[in-house]
């Protein structure tokens, strides 16, 4: 399977558009974790605990991805891009109780 970000692969010419394909995943970590990587904003630096996260998350999103393109009986998928975004703040702005 080609993955690329580009719209055109070099060699290759696109036969047929098969249809659009994604893969999602929303993951957190549990609230231990949640209040340590809060203490570490405080001091600076790297959270690892998340940046492995968003490492998994990456990985089990492109492998559905590869996965519903392999259904569609596609063998490459081109302009592919990554998008992350914390579901919370959305979550919070839906849920408020305050009159809008």
């Amino acid at each position: 399977m080609i993955i690329t970000t580009t719209e055109q692969v070099p060699g290759y010419r696109v036969k047929e558009i098969l249809g659009v394909v994604c893969g999602n995943v929303v993951m957190s970590k549990h609230l231990g974790k949640d209040i340590a990587a809060a203490f570490k904003t405080l001091a600076g630096g790297e959270i690892k605990g998340y940046t492995e996260m968003l490492t998994e998350a990456r990985n089990i999103a492109l492998e559905r991805m590869i996965k519903e393109a392999e259904k569609l009986g596609a063998d490459a998928v081109i302009g592919f891009r990554y998008s992350s975004s914390t579901i919370m703040t959305v979550l919070r702005r839906y849920l408020r109780t305050e009159p809008q």
